[in-house]
């Protein structure tokens, strides 16, 4: 009979105790046993070597298991949330199987509460302390404070040792009356916010792995969906809920509907078959039994339509009006007013708010239909600043395509955007003109009257123009819209709108500017700068005149900012000599800072004794200088006696210095006089 021997091989005891799944420790006792019986050396080298090998295949397996688990929670998990109807039970179950897997003897969730302004406990398992159970943290505070803030996972050893949150009164016992030590916070993330916390948490010291914090996110985040799932379908119901009484009133409305039914069939035909905005007004005037009528942006109730597009609905004008704004993508297109109503049904004010929506989607087609017409007209004006040798035969067949006459007097403008906080207009239209040439209340050729302290160096603002590209566009399109309308030209330049219309008889080209500056402020909303040259006889035959127009404009354009009249509009003629000379200073020079500084150097100091001791040094300059540096002249003027007036000028010439009456020190000074009075009346 064979007889069994007894397997020799190191390995064969660890199969068993793999088979057997025996604990960690059983895997010492092969080894401790060969010791014992005194096998040789290089056994027990073999038996450590299996144990090690079986150590690690024990490992693998038990990894292998863990993660098979935790698949399974989470696919449960997710299979919870396909079936979601009880938005408690479903987080209830993510918290047990949290706990579970992770080994703790506490599980825990909070949200954030918006409306208070805290976090609130909404699921526990495994705790025993009705006062933690009832917690309410204040954002920021405790651990889950810390983590709400970072949106990041956080963990300690020890809770009431950390010193990395805000420890109040109130949670720490809490967590203390439950007994918790480690504890380990998750984010509940909600696109990029922080919805609330997932805690694992034990009652004793404890190291969590990296990958029991990952475990944990991975609940987390199916609590976020579920919570938002919850929270959609509620909203759904909601909205059903809406949707069915809204379908009651439409019921009750039949015959309401029927008519918008109406108007929506005959705008749609209208649309098809290329009708226009006044065809809209006809159809919407017969429907709802009135008078409709489109009106231009300039000629539309100002005050009706800013409500109308605040409201974004039809609005009451009066007694018996009704207005709705017809605007696109910020842009004010008109209005559609509706007259002889003193009361409206909400549906017919509907459907007048979508007549209103039509009209716009039509202006916008018009609008895309001429964008290339403006293309031609930009190109036109390009050559005529560019190539001013173009020959004229061609340049008056290309105008006559676009219905534009070169023939006739024209007038170049330049129009710039202004930011919301630099461009206030500093004064009315009109602000700067006087008697004399360029004058401001004055009486000499560019005579200025006022000694407003603070001068040209005041602190008015310039109105610095806009950067912003959509400002630009904005005022690209309503510039190429008045071009059109007005048969002149337009196109972008020098980071503003430069346009060629054509001077009507009776009309200047001041006039122009100014309406020009109301018409393209009003249509984007903001204001704008415009500068204008002198009338240009006949671009076609003298398209030289153009170029030179346009920097004529610029330089009109950068005066009105310096004066601190931004969002007005004005022509060389509104200031003369001084007001373009002070536009060319402003170039180069940022915020004005080169007349500021040309006044303070030269009459800076008797400025500042004036308005320390409260004297009239520059009143008696400016007398002096107009009455030829006569001292008898000037005490007529000031109605003061002659001592009086050379008292005073030894004192200018104390703070001036000795030479300050030289020719070339008193021109310096006068135009430093002529700059601060200006300033001072404009407000600058």
């Amino acid at each position: 009979m064979p007889v069994t021997m007894p397997d020799d091989r190191p390995e064969a005891p660890y199969l068993e105790l793999l088979v057997r799944g025996a604990p960690a420790e059983a895997y010492e006792r092969p080894v401790l046993r060969a010791r014992a019986d005194k096998a040789p050396a290089d056994r027990l080298a073999a038996l450590e070597r299996a144990k090690l090998l079986a150590l690690r295949v024990r490992g693998e397996l038990e990894g292998r298991r863990r993660r098979e688990a935790e698949l399974s929670a989470l696919y449960e998990t997710a299979h919870d949330l396909a079936g979601l109807r009880d938005l408690d039970a479903v987080l209830q179950a993510i918290v047990q199987r949290a706990r579970s897997l992770l080994g703790t003897e506490v599980a825990y969730l909070t949200l954030n509460d918006p409306t208070a302004g805290d976090t609130y406990m909404r699921v526990t398992d495994g705790s025993v302390s009705a006062r933690f159970q009832q917690l309410r943290l204040g954002m920021g505070e405790g651990l889950g404070g810390l983590v709400a803030q970072t949106a990041r996972p956080y963990v300690t050893e020890s809770y009431f040792h950390d010193p990395r949150f805000q420890h109040t009164h109130t949670i720490d016992a809490g967590v203390r009356d439950e007994g918790l030590v480690a504890i380990l916070g998750v984010p509940l993330l909600l696109g990029s916010g922080v919805i609330g916390v997932l805690f694992a948490a034990d009652r004793r010291a404890r190291v969590f792995e990296r990958e029991q914090t990952a475990l944990l996110g991975s609940f987390a985040a199916h609590a976020a969906v579920a919570i938002d799932t919850a929270h959609l379908l509620a909203e759904t119901r909601t909205a059903l809920a809406e949707l069915e009484a809204a379908n009651e009133i439409i019921r009750d409305r039949s015959r309401v509907i029927e008519r918008a039914s109406e108007v929506h069939d005959r705008l749609t035909e209208l649309v098809l078959r290329g009708g226009g905005v006044h065809d809209v007004a006809d159809a919407v005037a017969e429907v709802l039994s009135g008078s409709v009528e489109f009106l231009e942006v300039d000629e539309a109730p100002a005050a009706a339509v800013d409500r109308s597009r605040a409201d974004g609905h039809a609005v009451r004008d009066g007694e018996e009006d009704w207005v709705a704004a017809v605007s696109a993508g910020g842009e004010l297109l008109g209005a559609l007013v509706l007259r002889g109503h003193p009361r409206l049904d909400p549906m017919d004010q509907r459907t007048l708010e979508r007549a209103a929506m039509v009209t716009s989607l039509l202006q916008l087609a018009r609008r895309s239909a001429g964008e290339a017409e403006q293309r031609v007209r930009g190109e036109l004006l390009d050559d005529l600043l560019d190539t001013p040798d173009r020959e004229p035969r061609l340049l008056r067949e290309r105008a006559a395509r676009l219905r534009a006459d070169l023939d006739t007097p024209h007038v170049v403008l330049a129009a710039g955007i202004e930011a919301p906080d630099t461009g206030t207009p500093a004064a009315g239209p009109g602000a700067a003109h006087g008697s004399g040439p360029g004058g401001a209340h004055g009486s000499g050729p560019g005579g200025i009257s006022g000694s407003r302290s603070g001068g040209a160096y005041g602190g008015g603002s310039g109105g610095a123009p806009a950067e912003d590209a959509e400002g630009r566009r904005r005022l690209w399109s309503a510039a190429s819209h008045l071009a059109v309308t007005r048969h002149g030209l337009a196109a972008t330049r020098d980071g503003g709108t430069v346009l060629l219309l054509p001077l009507a008889d009776g009309d200047t080209a001041d006039a122009l500017a100014r309406r020009t500056a109301r018409q393209l402020g009003t249509a984007v909303h903001a204001a704008v700068t415009v500068g204008a040259s002198a009338p240009v006889p006949a671009p076609a035959a003298r398209p030289g005149e153009v170029a030179a127009g346009y920097a004529e404009a610029r330089r009109c354009l950068a005066a009105l900012r310096v004066l601190g009249r931004a969002g007005e509009g004005a022509a060389a003629e509104d200031f003369g000599f001084l007001g373009l000379l002070l536009a060319g200073t402003r170039e180069g020079a940022p915020d004005g800072t080169g007349v500021q500084d040309f006044v303070t150097r030269t009459v800076g100091a008797v400025i500042d004794y004036d308005e320390r001791r409260g004297t009239e040094l520059i009143r008696t300059l400016d007398a002096y200088f107009a009455g030829g540096m006569s001292p008898a002249r000037t005490k007529d003027a000031l109605h003061v006696h002659v001592n009086t007036v050379a008292q005073r000028l030894e004192r200018v010439g104390r703070l001036l210095g000795p030479d300050w009456q030289s020719p070339a020190r008193s021109l310096e000074i006068q135009l430093a006089l002529r700059l601060h009075r200006l300033a001072s009346a404009v407000g600058y």
